[in-house]
């Protein structure tokens, strides 16, 4: 059977028009957050935690976990912009948010396991940024008196751009 399997892919490798078909298919296109998208949303993320009377930090990934924007609040505690970040790193990693994560992961359930993953955290406050199905972000908020205050700031930040991401 490898053989055979070998034999075909030789066959197509060799051919001079399944190259050139190939050569389209051979990037990925995708979209992701501009930074003055990410900035935005984290402002506004963090505006609507000053108004409810927290002082956080909120971090925006990229689609692959990258850091795109970090803020702390002026009163945030030093642990918050690395909790933030892991928080966003940990929703687009495992696509889901880290609220949701929290629960999928106590003990005795089967991905306990997830939560001795190097950066994750499984703490809510952590959503993904969807646009027409495809995740395009992540953003993490730490610092509110407890893990649904930090998603329901990250929510208005969300739905504050939402209406640009529909593509």
């Amino acid at each position: 059977m490898l053989k055979k399997s070998l034999a075909v892919l030789a066959v197509v490798v060799g051919s001079g028009s399944v190259q050139s078909a190939g050569a389209a298919e051979a990037l990925v296109t995708f979209k992701q957050l501009t930074l003055d998208t990410a900035l935005e949303l984290a402002q506004t993320t963090l505006h609507d935690c000053r108004q409810r009377g927290f002082q956080v930090a909120v971090a925006v990934v990229d689609r692959m976990g990258n850091l795109q924007v970090n803020l702390r609040d002026q009163y945030a505690g030093a642990h918050t912009t690395e909790t933030a970040y892991r928080k966003a790193w940990t929703a687009v990693s495992f696509r889901t948010s880290t609220m949701e994560l929290s629960q999928l992961t106590q003990a005795d359930n089967p991905q306990w396991g997830i939560r001795f993953v190097d950066k994750a955290l499984m703490a809510g406050g952590g959503l993904i940024v969807e646009a027409a199905g495809s995740i395009v972000a992540g953003i993490g908020v730490s610092g509110a008196p407890g893990g649904d205050s930090d998603e329901a700031c990250a929510q208005v930040g969300i739905e504050s751009i939402i209406d640009r991401l529909e593509f």
